[in-house]
């Protein structure tokens, strides 16, 4: 649930930003006709976003065996560069975001162009929205409770489109550079399980050897089992943990956490407010 949650509350997120700078632009227009629209594309691009991610997910039901656990190690490992892609991208380009989205607004309203607008919501948000169902598969394909990864997803969606709102509103009583430095920090961590995860699902069908097959084992201990308490389960959904892990799923955790951290903070120490792109990248992106 918890790691449900946070991927829904960063990805939903920057969705609703997108929704919100565009709305709030055209308001700002006075071109409030055209938000039918952008809200036209943007439940399009949901639908689809939640077609995909259903279909994703009643297909791996139907896998057994071999074939499951080959499937959930290939999805854990996708997951994992797409988010690293992600957070290093959305650190870089969240400056120019809204610039370029207004340079996109104001090419369509010159146009005249209802699906232009439409577009410009439908391409962006069904972008976070497929990466959205590639992580929740990552998090329920195989996990103890699907509802309670559900029960996440929703809350999540929930918050983020609150503060979505919120900037539509013109509120400067959220900081989105602390909530993405603080979510970036979280999904890194979730990232680096997702990473053990697929070791250890490629080690149970024998793609790769260890060097030890139980590094540790604290399985006895009902607080840190995953099967036994929802600190447990909590601590494996977010981050990973795992009350048994191979030397192979520590070792590689531990190298992606630690240099993959290290610069994502480094990177994002001094990032800056979001604020208009320069007029070239407008001119280059209209």
């Amino acid at each position: 649930m918890g790691s449900a949650f946070v991927l829904m509350l960063r990805e939903g997120l920057e969705a609703a930003l997108i929704v919100a700078i565009v709305l709030a632009y055209l308001k700002r227009l006075g071109r409030d006709e055209a938000f039918r629209s952008v809200w036209l594309g943007t439940g399009a691009a949901v639908l689809i976003s939640v077609a995909v991610g259903g279909g994703i997910f009643a297909l791996l039901g139907e896998l057994e065996g071999k074939a499951e656990a080959i499937t959930e190690g290939v999805i854990a490992f996708s997951a994992t560069a797409v988010l690293t892609w992600m957070i290093f991208w959305m650190a870089r380009q969240a400056r120019f975001i809204k610039g370029e989205l207004q340079a996109k607004v104001d090419a369509a309203v010159a146009a005249g162009s209802a699906i232009g607008l439409a577009g410009i919501a439908f391409v962006s948000v069904l972008r976070e929205g497929l990466e959205s169902a590639l992580f929740l598969v990552s998090t329920t394909v195989g996990d103890r409770s699907s509802f309670g990864g559900l029960m996440g997803a929703l809350l999540g969606i929930a918050g983020a489109a609150g503060i979505g709102y919120l900037v539509y509103r013109g509120s400067r009583k959220v900081n989105l550079r602390v909530f993405f430095r603080v979510t970036g920090v979280l999904i890194i961590l979730f990232a680096a399980g997702l990473l053990a995860k697929g070791i250890h699902e490629f080690q149970e069908v024998g793609f790769l050897a260890t060097a030890g097959e139980h590094l540790w084992d604290v399985g006895r201990i009902a607080l840190l089992n995953p099967d036994r308490s929802m600190l447990g389960e909590f601590l494996h959904g977010l981050f990973g943990w795992s009350p048994d892990p191979s030397f192979e799923m520590v070792l590689l955790y531990a190298l992606y956490l630690v240099p993959i951290g290290t610069l994502f903070l480094v990177q994002t120490r001094k990032m800056p407010a979001l604020k208009k792109a320069p007029a070239e990248a407008q001119v280059h992106t209209a």
